[in-house]
């Protein structure tokens, strides 16, 4: 055969070859773009189910994705589905809306605590942390806190060994709550300021604990720590749903200011984390400076805010970080607040009161998870 004809036939293999692969990346494109846009279209639905439910959390990743695949599509699949990259681009740009108040770009509710306000003895340190019970890298997590050296604390997942190891950093807080459990919900709470009315119980679901606490600071305030289940197979959100209505009402029946905290297992954007908000009269001071993303601690592009910091109209922000991976699933968030009741009120934005919809929605929820839990009964579950 002749030297030319062995260069063209090899040329078009070639040829025919990467055809093959841009057209599989093409129908790979599409078929990607398909599976967002129908998970972007069932995260609206009201739903507890967890397959619903799940598609709450990845809006970041999501808006990123559709972007760059929309553009890739305009460009080189324009011909066969022109109309997919505009519906690319709507379904980005409704994704970017539900995030938006979780960017740099949009205005902070929760102010800035100023140089007069960092002197008073009123500003204190909270640190959050998901320590993930199998983890057993305890001198990283003790080297954690001792640098921090947080006023306030809350630890998750917390067994009995995670206690023990903890024991000579929690002996320094002269208030501490805890309930060790072995089924990744135990708890521990330590505080510097004196502790009062403090209890560790189920609101929802049982082995599941959250924590109520009033600390004597200048002034008193109460603190929330929550830790529900996630959605995931055969666990859907009702009592997840449920235990923050319940903690957003007993946020909101306090005369006193009250600060939240723990990992919510929800993302900050849902409409759940929304409700709570609402019904609690709270703040999310990271609003208007971005997502702190904490989990999952090893893939930082993948980020979910699920652990959070709640505060009513009474605080004022001094930082908020998210700290380094020391072993867990989850990174710690850690802030900085000063609690300045005649200032803060008129620095801060008014909390969004809960309207109509709202408190039917949060009715629904309960009704629907006592439902729930007396079938269970009758069940023998």
């Amino acid at each position: 055969m002749p030297t030319t004809s062995i260069k063209e036939t090899r040329g078009y293999l070639i040829t025919m070859r990467e055809n093959l692969f841009f057209r599989g990346l093409i129908w790979l494109v599409r078929i990607a773009a398909a599976v967002i846009l129908v998970g972007s279209a069932a995260s609206v639905i009201a739903s507890d189910q967890w397959w619903i439910r799940i598609w709450d959390f990845p809006r970041i990743q999501f808006a990123i994705a559709l972007l760059l695949g929309g553009i890739f599509l305009w460009w080189f699949d324009r011909r066969a589905m022109r109309w997919l990259p505009l519906v690319m681009a709507i379904c980005a740009c409704w994704q970017f809306y539900r995030i938006f108040p979780y960017t740099p770009l949009a205005q902070a509710e929760v102010s800035l605590a100023d140089a007069a306000d960092l002197n008073r003895s009123s500003c204190f340190s909270v640190l959050s942390f998901n320590v993930l019970q199998e983890n057993r890298d305890y001198p990283a997590t003790i080297a954690m806190l001792e640098r921090e050296d947080p006023d306030i604390l809350l630890l998750l997942e917390t067994d009995q060994a995670w206690l023990d190891a903890l024991e000579p950093t929690l002996s320094t807080y002269p208030s501490r709550l805890s309930r060790p459990l072995d089924n990744k919900y135990g708890m521990a709470l330590a505080s510097r300021f004196p502790m009062r009315d403090g209890m560790i119980q189920d609101l929802a679901e049982p082995d599941t604990p959250s924590v109520y606490a009033t600390l004597d600071a200048t002034p008193s305030f109460r603190l929330i720590g929550l830790h529900p289940r996630p959605p995931r197979p055969e666990q859907d959100t009702d009592e997840r749903d449920a235990e923050l209505v319940i903690a957003a009402r007993h946020a909101a029946a306090q005369s006193i200011p009250v600060l939240a905290i723990g990992d919510f297992n929800d993302v900050a954007w849902s409409d759940t984390s929304s409700l709570f908000k609402r019904l609690g009269a709270l703040l999310d001071p990271r609003i208007g400076r971005g997502p702190f993303a904490t989990y999952p601690a090893d893939k930082t592009w993948l980020g979910w805010p699920l652990d959070h910091v709640f505060v009513t109209e009474e605080f004022l922000l001094q930082e908020i970080r998210v700290l380094k991976n020391v072993g867990s699933d989850h990174r710690p968030i850690v802030a900085r607040l000063c609690l300045t009741p005649q200032k803060a009120p008129a620095l801060n934005d008014e909390p969004t009161a809960p309207d109509g919809n709202d408190r039917s929605n949060a009715r629904e929820i309960i009704d629907e998870f006592e439902q729930d839990a007396r079938k269970d009964t009758v069940d023998g579950d």
